[in-house]
């Protein structure tokens, strides 16, 4: 059985998904648990992905409501539209993730995490927004399912994949055993 050590560390005993105390995994796995079992990492997963999902309904939910909803607040605006849509989003996101997603591991400062909530959202964004430029412009797929299938399939999933990681490792630092403000 493979076991996830380093050359000193001793073995971590078959059928555990977490080692000893005074004895922390090494290696790759261990960097990306820090110092979690595979089930709470999971749970955290699950988390993370059920507030973009709530983060996505509002977004669209909201730009639907704006431009063609009662009123059509907006219906000649569409950007205005989607930025007020997006903003809205990005707040959701972030207080979901901040108090249930990465509760223990929220910073103190909440200025500081907002600030890089949000510049790591543009980062997500860019990385969609390249993956349909590379796909309409680069490889000529200009078809609003191409464009679709760009954006928001292969687009979403590499982006949430970036959210995800720099949430964790960027974002939400504080040590965990530390009491969440």
């Amino acid at each position: 059985m493979t076991t996830f050590r380093g050359q000193d560390a001793p073995a971590t005993p078959a059928g555990t998904d977490r080692a000893e105390p005074g004895h922390p995994r090494t290696g790759l796995l261990g960097r990306l648990l820090r110092g979690q079992s595979l089930r709470a990492w999971f749970v955290e997963l699950v988390r993370f992905l059920a507030v973009g999902g709530s983060a996505y309904v509002v977004d669209v939910g909201l730009f639907n409501l704006l431009r063609f909803g009662p009123g059509e607040l907006l219906g000649d605006k569409p950007l205005t539209a989607k930025v007020v849509s997006v903003t809205v989003a990005v707040v959701v996101a972030w207080l979901g993730n901040r108090y249930w997603t990465f509760a223990g591991s929220r910073q103190s400062s909440r200025r500081r995490e907002l600030t890089m909530f949000a510049l790591v959202n543009l980062g997500g964004m860019a990385i969609a927004v390249g993956v349909l430029a590379v796909s309409h412009y680069v490889l000529g797929f200009t078809s609003p399912l191409a464009d679709n299938i760009a954006a928001n399939g292969v687009g979403l999933v590499l982006g949430t994949a970036f959210r995800y990681v720099c949430y964790r490792y960027l974002v939400f630092t504080a040590d965990g055993g530390a009491a969440p403000r």
